[in-house]
This record gives C-alpha cells, structure tokens and sequence, in this order.
C-alpha cells in the first residue's frame, strides 16, 4: 500500500507524520508552497498562505501542481476549500508585472482591468505612480519606490512578479578556500538564493537555526555572484565575526574587506557594517551614512538577522531592489507581526530547514529545556499584587529567590561552559558578583568585550553573565549551559536566539534552563516561550525549586 503520511485540513495546515517511511520526500515536495510552524516530535505541521503559494508560483509551480502533490500526498481528499484557495491566491500572481520603463523608472503591467482601476483610485498606490496609460493598463513609477510600492501592493493582495533585471555589476572575484566543506543543506540553501540568474530569481530569505552555519551560506552565495558586497549586522562584534570568517574562509585579501563602524569608516569591495552606524548621523553637515553606502554599486547585500531589520533600514532597502538581496535568519518570528514587510523588501523565504532535523543529523546540539519555578518571598508579595503590569513583570523578573538557584545550576554544571543570560542590570550585576564573572552589557566598550568573549572561547574563563546584547549572532561554540533568569515579557524570537547561544555541536547535550517566579506574570509568558520551543521539537519539562 502506498504511504500517504499528509492530513489536509480546513483551515489549510498540513500535518506531516514524522515516523512515515516517506516523510523526507513528502517534506521536500511540500515545502516550495508551504511554510513550516511547528515541527514537535511525531507530526510537523505546515501552512499553505498566500505568501507560500506566490512563491511558488513565482519559482514557477502552478496551482494544478501544488494540488497535485497534495493529491499525491494526503490520506484523505482534500477540501473544497483549500483547492479554491490554491487556485484564487495562484491566480494574483502575475496579474502585476514590473519592468524596466523609460527614463529612470520602473513599469508596472496590470492584466486585468478591475484590478488597473483599482490601484489608481486607491490613494497609496496613485501617490507613487508618475505616469497613468489607460489603453495599456500600465503606469510608470519613479525606480525609487520600486520597493515601496511591492509593499503596498502586497498588503492588497496583489504580489508583483519583479521582472526588472538586475543592473550589470562591478565583477569581484570571491573565491572559497579548497578546506571549506559546505554541508548539503548548505549548498541547498545557497542555491535557492542565486536561482537560474534570471528575472525573479537572485534575492530571498533563509531561515536556518542558530550554529547550522549561516555565514558560511552568505560566503557561498557570495562566491556564487561574485559582486561586490554589503554584509549588514545587528551590532559590531556580529561584524568582526563575519570579517573574520571571510579571512579563514575565503581567499580574499585583507586589503578587500572593510569595516565600517562607529570606530572605521573603510568602505572596500567586500564592506560590513551594522543597522544603527547606517542609520546613524552625527553631523548634520555630514553626508547620510544610508546615502553614502547607497552610492557604492553593490552586486550583493546581506542582511545578518534579519528579523532584526529597523525601521529606518526599510527606506535604505526599498532604494537597493536593483541588487542582489539575502536575509538571514534563525527565526523570522517578530512580535509586531511585520514578517511580510521582511518578505516583500527582501524577497520570499527561499529555504529553511527545521532545528530537530540538523540535531537528529548532528549538525548543532541536542538540547534539553527545563523551567524552574520558584516563589515570590513574602515581602515582596504585596508589592507584587498591588503593582503595574510592568511592576509585576519586574519584580517577578528580579525574584532574590532566583540567586540561589543559579548558583545551584552552576555548581551542577560545574566544568562546563555556562552563559547567565538576563534583562535587568541590576540583578545580572549581582548575580556576576555573586559568582565572580563578567558582566557583559551595552554600555560595555566593544575592545572589552571582545576581550571577555574571546576569553571564555580560550577557556580562560567558564563563566560570562551577558544582557540582551549578547542574544544576537555572538560565536561561543564551547557553551553548553544557558540559564535564563529574565527576558522581554514573552518574546519567542528572543527565546530563539539564546536557546541558539548552545547549539554550536559538542559531545555533551547542552541544557537550557529559565526561572520563572510562580504564580505571577512570568509565568504567562514563559508558557508563550514554551510553546515556541516545544514546537521546534525540543523536550521542554518543569521543576520547582
């Protein structure tokens, strides 16, 4: 009998059961026009949505296939509802088409004539367009709102198929170096940014878990293209880590690579830099650090942690849709619900690959989770009940009754590589006295930061106390041990990335612990935590102390 381990359902999720025999080729012909949410032990559950399908359509996967392979797939017929679905959703796209106009601007070829008459009625969508040609159903806009304008058409329903060749770049050699050997979903994930090198291909974004090697991707991609490129970072150690991977990893001369920062203005062929020295002028007199980058002719843009992308950056993004374009990601998960602005600036998710399938492969750690639960001290109990929502989350988060259970952890991990991971000074300033190790915070200068984190790399120390900045893109491969004592009411994207602090592989599983105080707010958010981590397929289990 052939196995059909899919169950479509209504509201159109898929459930995959993990255990069938045909669960690898299922998950790869589901995965052009479905996005995963939730991978638990035994079934993975996948969305189908209107991004998923113009993404497939657009890598040229039409409706008829997509219901194909769920006919192929499901043990069960599938709804009414959801062929409807597939087929209205595939039929938008390429009703717009983007090309190249006339004098610096960009046309826009509407298909059908209800949609042409809207656009230009609708205020948004008339404020950018130049030029209106009713017996062609087309309308002219100024190159520079080429992004904003697929942002806008997007939050109406109508993706644009970008047709719009990539400009003709400066050719920069980038070679790998012959030791370099990419994993095969390395090389997958790199592939399903560069495409064929036509029209529609050439940008995107990849969601990889924390320690799968998202650098080394964005090092093949660029020796791929071969273009010179900006590489954009959430804080400056993330850019010196990135820099000093293009040295070990690449056979680019020092000469070629620059750094600009708030310390180095050295802008090269292969240049990174961070969000906030971007978007950052100190003079007003000075040339806008946006403009200044703008004006180079990048091939290549690389967006490190992409979830991450400010505001302001949307502006210097939507002025670079001539260039090639990544993003790189852990977890797209923002708690402001702006995911779709990251796809339609970008490009489209392209590839990603669930955190339990690399730890079943040995490709990043196994990780045990475990809440403990302590209790709030008498005194503090009044204060608690009659406090704010925001008192409540800061008492709840800076319990006294947390220090003794760190140092409880610590002794048990005694040996290992331990990073105490918090959200209030204060308390990580105690607990940092209390066991005698540095403190890393924002304020901190990055020479001495550098100095503590490349310090517990050489096993100098074995102990860092670090704020939120280090949550992002910090290479500590040797940690083991994360203990969790506050964070940012319930964010998951935050979970994602110090949970990814561990992952780096070892011989030992790596554990993963948050106190929580009982009965108060943290505990409302460490279950919206909890569940972000039970659905990516990690054990999660709770303890009193």
């Amino acid at each position: 009998m052939e196995d059909r381990p899919l169950i479509i359902q209504t509201d159109r999720t898929l459930l995959l059961e993990v255990d069938s025999p045909s669960f690898a080729e299922c998950r790869s012909s589901i995965s052009p026009f479905s996005e995963l949410e939730r991978s638990p032990e035994h079934i993975h559950t996948y969305s189908v949505s209107s991004i998923s399908i113009w993404n497939a359509v657009g890598a040229g996967i039409d409706a008829d296939q997509i219901i194909k392979t769920l006919q192929r797939w499901t043990k069960f017929s599938i709804p009414s509802s959801v062929i409807d679905y597939i087929r209205s959703t595939a039929s938008r796209f390429g009703k717009i088409e983007m090309t190249e106009g006339p004098d610096q601007s960009i046309r826009l070829s509407v298909k059908d004539s209800l949609v042409f008459h809207e656009l230009v009625a609708n205020k948004r969508i008339s404020a950018m367009i130049r030029f209106i040609d009713s017996d062609t159903q087309s309308f002219l806009i100024d190159a520079l709102q080429r992004g904003n304008i697929k942002v806008a058409l997007i939050k109406l329903g109508y993706p644009v198929n970008d047709l719009v060749p990539f400009r003709i770049q400066e050719h920069f050699p980038v070679k790998l170096k012959p030791s370099l050997k990419l994993r095969d979903y390395q090389i997958l994930a790199a592939d399903a940014i560069t495409g064929n090198g036509k029209p529609g291909t050439g940008y995107g974004t990849l969601v990889l878990p924390c320690g799968a090697g998202k650098t080394v991707v964005g090092l093949a991609i660029m020796a791929s293209i071969c273009t010179p490129t900006l590489i954009i970072c959430p804080n400056i150690i993330a850019a010196r880590q990135w820099i000093a991977e293009i040295l070990d990893k690449t056979e680019i001369p020092a000469s070629d690579i620059g750094e600009y920062s708030g310390e180095h203005k050295d802008i090269r062929s292969i240049t990174v830099c961070t969000y906030q020295v971007l978007i950052h002028s100190s003079n007003a007199l000075e040339m806008n650090n946006l403009e200044l980058m703008n004006g180079r002719n990048w091939g290549l843009l690389i967006f490190d942690e992409v979830h991450l992308l400010p505001a302001p950056m949307f502006r210097f993004t939507a002025s670079l849709q001539s260039a090639h374009r990544v993003g790189m990601t852990a977890t797209l998960i923002r708690e402001d619900g702006l995911e779709s602005d990251v796809f339609s600036l970008i490009g489209p998710k392209r590839y990603d690959v669930p955190w339990s399938v690399l730890e079943q492969q040995g490709w990043i750690a196994e990780a045990i989770c475990t809440e403990i639960r302590v209790p709030i001290p008498q005194e503090l109990a009044i204060p608690y009940a009659v406090g704010t929502r925001f008192e409540k989350n800061r008492i709840a988060s800076t319990n006294p009754a947390k220090l003794p259970v760190v140092m409880q952890l610590i002794a048990e991990h005694q040996g290992e590589f331990i990073l105490v991971i918090g959200h209030y000074l204060d308390q990580l300033r105690k607990i940092g006295e209390k066991v005698n190790a540095p403190i890393i915070t924002g304020s901190m200068p990055n020479k001495e930061r550098e100095k503590h984190f490349s310090d517990f790399r050489s096993g100098k120390i074995n102990i860092l106390i670090v704020s939120r900045v280090a949550n992002y893109a910090i290479d500590l491969p040797d940690a083991s041990v994360a203990i969790q004592v506050s964070g940012v009411f319930g964010s998951r994207q935050e979970e994602a990335q110090r949970l990814g602090r561990i992952l780096r592989p070892k011989e030992r599983k790596s554990s993963f612990y948050t106190i929580v105080s009982k009965f108060t707010v943290e505990e409302e958010f460490a279950a919206n935590r909890q569940k972000f981590l039970v659905e990516q397929g990690y054990s999660y289990r709770t303890e009193e102390r």
